[in-house]
């Protein structure tokens, strides 16, 4: 298995980072999980097209996990791609209609490129064919709890704490070629990630504040420091963890030390921060 970092940011606007996405390639299958801001663009930038995604698993619907989703399909879709498969909670199948449905908003736009001339031509000079459909994705909603077979690989899921109730959140396990990989999606610590995360080869693990800052006590319970991170890391016999989703006033010099200080008290392993378009063997 590879692991691409798409995107290892958060909401916040911010050069250095995009909002969650992560690539993850096995055998002939691309595997996306989340497609936030900016995602897009460092899929293009890490040499894949929008194209080569064969499947799309979203954690939850935070905006910063699918902002990218309409332009990942709609990409897609015109370099004459197969319909994306898309797995996620709900809403998202209300939410691909709403993008890519007759009254959705984006239907002036296809029905430009669909029934007009020379749109018509264009798409029959690059090889397609009339009447052109529209993107019509094939979604699936899941609930914690959801398993999938990829036939080389599998995954599984469970529930962790994040924006309940507004959505159903989730982490993802997927174990192929004898090797675990386990993306926590953004999750509090609890007993279904650590049961989920056990033994596995790889944890990428959502990290939105450090052990020094000064936070109300309802964002604490949900967003664990790296040294929450790394205890519960270790006490599941984790090989590797990564950390994701850094916040922009995490990237100074003294946010990296403060890490790496309690990543290489508290965890045994390797262990470190992420940046985008780095690529990792699991």
């Amino acid at each position: 298995m590879k692991l691409t970092i798409l995107g290892s940011g958060s909401p916040e606007a911010y050069v250095r980072r995009a909002s969650s996405g992560y690539l993850l390639e096995i055998g002939e299958d691309k595997i996306l999980f989340d497609c936030g801001g900016g995602v897009f663009d460092n899929l293009v930038r890490s040499g894949r097209l929008p194209s080569d995604i064969t499947h799309l698993f979203f954690t939850h619907l935070h905006t910063d996990h699918m902002m990218d989703y309409a332009r990942l399909v709609h990409a897609a879709w015109d370099e004459g791609a197969p319909p994306l498969k898309v797995w996620g909670p709900k809403p998202i199948a209300r939410q691909t209609e709403l993008l890519f449905g007759k009254d959705g908003v984006l239907s002036p736009d296809l029905i430009a490129r669909t029934e007009l001339a020379p749109s018509q031509q264009v798409w029959v000079a690059r090889g397609g064919e009339l009447p052109r459909p529209w993107p019509a994705p094939e979604v699936t909603e899941i609930a914690p709890g959801f398993s999938y077979d990829g036939g080389t690989w599998q995954l599984t899921s469970c529930e962790v704490p994040h924006a309940q109730p507004a959505f159903d959140c989730m982490a993802f396990s997927v174990e192929a070629e004898g090797k675990k990989f386990v993306y926590s999606g953004d999750a509090g610590i609890c007993p279904a990630l650590s049961e989920l995360q056990g033994d596995a080869d790889l944890l990428l693990h959502w990290c939105y504040r450090l052990s020094s800052d000064d936070v109300h006590p309802a964002i604490a319970q949900f967003s664990p420091t790296p040294a929450d991170i790394a205890k519960s890391a270790q006490a599941s016999n984790v090989k590797k963890l990564l950390l994701s989703h850094f916040r922009i006033h995490m990237d100074s010099e003294e946010g990296h030390a403060l890490t790496k200080r309690e990543l290489a008290e508290l965890f045994r392993g390797e262990a470190s921060v992420v940046e985008d378009l780095q690529e990792f063997t699991v």
